[in-house]
């Protein structure tokens, strides 16, 4: 028999519902159980693609070539594995299934009223993710915060089916407790037993209360909490502030989260196995020598305070490939716009390694060009992503072939060198404004070339990565980039399509750019190879 959980937030947004959600699945996962993660986002766009990572944070991206939201990223971490766009759905992708089946005559002539064949929509597609993943347990985040008008249709449908299985429907709330008084150590709960009478208010109550703050709660306030909530005290779970997200199932298990989950949805323990959890979370708290990496970005706020969560696959894999080496990650976020005056170049020399991630546009391109150049001829450690491959290529091209006005089409349509450009059959779709035509999405395979840096990294001859651009390396440059020392390590099947480039460890310790964003594949426990060759090269540079 199927288990359900879902996971709602209250009190406010940011609360670490993702994470939650996340966390519970590794601990099931742990006992012995399969687990599926999914993610509702109440929003009326059908997918995440068309969303701006400075409002939204990251576009995650899934072998399907699905654009979703980042808490999938979590969700694959935290699992080891690869999620599908069954596993994704937003209000419009909902409502926009229910219409086109009302339109081919699916409701065979009925009145089709929003209650109940949207809820019932929902409920359909969380049983298909989880037969398609043969799942146990299928655990459901639904975004936003209780009591908000988007998502109370999605909260229907958790009424609805738990009015048909209540023994198998399980409701956590992620609840958030301000402190007053002045060493900030007094926990208030009365938000949080006002978000459970805006669930009650639906039909619904939570069987768990994660009691998210910036300590762990006290006896006194989970006392509290489960007297005015309705629920066991030992079903109100600590959820203190911690240095690592990774400690987030650890901390769970002190109050056997597992064991509470079980018993409620009437599940049998089998046993339980989280070393390899253990010896990461104690890895990450033991390491203490850092590794100074800079990251060159453009996604800044007013106040030039940088977006972390536009970034945070590449955050994560950083963290991974650090750990590996048992370091402590140490991030410095530098604004690709301060790089257009050479005298801030010099600061680049302070870093052990320097990531350039993707993007769009033209902001901080130059900026980001004239680092890449520094970066080269300084031989300090660089790894480009998508667009800090692209880039990296046009950096060469003026500096290395002479072509002071090589660019991608991307900025200057016309360029008389565009070394970077669009595919010829995109472009009908670009023009015609059809811009999901125009995007490579998802996992494509790329063949790897024997004694290069990016092959020696990964170990195999055949990769599959995922990728989420428009532009690709211009084939008709890249016979010219080899003769004057590029690498193009990674290609298409058929070498059409460059992957990725780098240059001869003669040259440089570690040069490489990647077409597609392998920081969507790393693990907590497999750092993904060229993150990890990266780090080790960093490692190495003195500064």
């Amino acid at each position: 028999m199927l288990k359900y959980i879902f996971v709602v937030g209250g009190v406010m947004s940011g609360v670490g519902k993702g994470v939650a959600a996340a966390s519970i699945g590794k601990i099931l996962q742990s006992r012995g159980f399969e687990v599926t993660a999914i993610k509702i986002d109440p929003y009326v766009n059908v997918d995440a693609g068309t969303m701006n990572p400075t409002e939204h944070g990251e576009v995650f991206v899934l072998d399907d070539g699905m654009e979703c939201d980042q808490d999938m990223g979590n969700y694959e971490r935290f699992l080891d594995c690869d999620l599908t766009r069954a596993n994704y759905m937003t209000t419009g992708s909902v409502y926009q299934a229910v219409i086109n089946r009302e339109r081919n005559l699916g409701y065979g002539g009925k009145f089709v009223s929003v209650v109940p064949y949207i809820p019932l929509e929902v409920i359909d597609r969380i049983d298909k993710a989880a037969t398609k993943s043969k799942a146990q347990v299928v655990i459901t985040e639904i975004g936003g915060t209780v009591g908000e008008y988007e998502n109370i249709l999605f909260l229907e449908a958790i009424r609805i089916l738990k009015s048909k299985k209540p023994a198998d429907v399980l409701l956590v709330l992620v609840s958030f407790l301000p402190t007053l008084g002045a060493g900030g150590t007094e926990l208030k709960t009365k938000p949080t037993q006002h978000a459970v009478r805006a669930i009650n208010s639906v039909g619904l109550h939570p069987d768990i209360i994660l009691a998210r703050a910036h300590i762990p709660i006290d006896e006194k306030r989970r006392e509290k909490i489960a007297f005015h909530c309705s629920i066991p005290e030992e079903n109100v779970i600590s959820a203190p502030d911690i240095s690592s997200i990774y400690e987030v199932p650890v901390n769970f298990e002190k109050d056997n989260l597992s064991g509470v989950i079980l018993k409620k949805l009437n599940l049998k323990p089998r046993g339980k196995n989280m070393r390899g959890w253990n010896r990461l979370v104690a890895s990450i708290r033991r390491a203490k020598k850092p590794v100074k990496i800079g990251i060159v970005g453009k996604y800044f706020d007013a106040g030039d305070f940088i977006l972390e969560d536009s970034y945070i696959s590449v955050i994560e894999a950083v963290k991974h490939a650090t750990y590996f080496f048992k370091r402590k990650p140490e991030f410095h976020w530098l604004n690709a716009d301060e790089f257009t005056h050479s005298n801030n170049l010099k600061k680049l020399s302070e870093y052990q390694g320097i990531v350039i991630p993707g993007g769009f546009g033209s902001r901080g391109v130059e900026g980001k060009i004239a680092a890449i150049r520094y970066l080269r001829e300084k031989k300090i450690p660089f790894l480009g992503l998508c667009y800090g491959m692209q880039l990296a290529i046009v950096e060469y091209s003026r500096s290395m072939l002479g072509y002071k006005d090589a660019n991608t089409t991307e900025i200057n349509p016309k360029t008389k060198h565009p070394v970077i450009d669009i595919l010829p059959e995109q472009k009908k779709n670009l023009t015609e404004k059809n811009f999901g035509g125009t995007m490579r999405l998802g996992a494509y395979p790329a063949v790897l070339k024997k004694g290069t840096i990016a092959q020696s990294a990964y170990k195999e001859h055949l990769i599959s990565e995922r990728h989420r651009h428009r532009y690709e390396v211009n084939s008709a440059y890249v016979e010219k980039l080899e003769k004057k020392g590029i690498v193009f390590s990674g290609f298409s099947p058929d070498r059409r399509l460059m992957e990725i480039m780098e240059l001869p460890k003669l040259k440089h310790p570690f040069f490489v750019g990647t077409q597609f964003h392998p920081e969507f594949k790393s693990r907590p426990l497999k750092p993904h190879p060229l993150f990890r060759e990266f780090i080790k090269a960093a490692i190495n540079k003195r500064i």
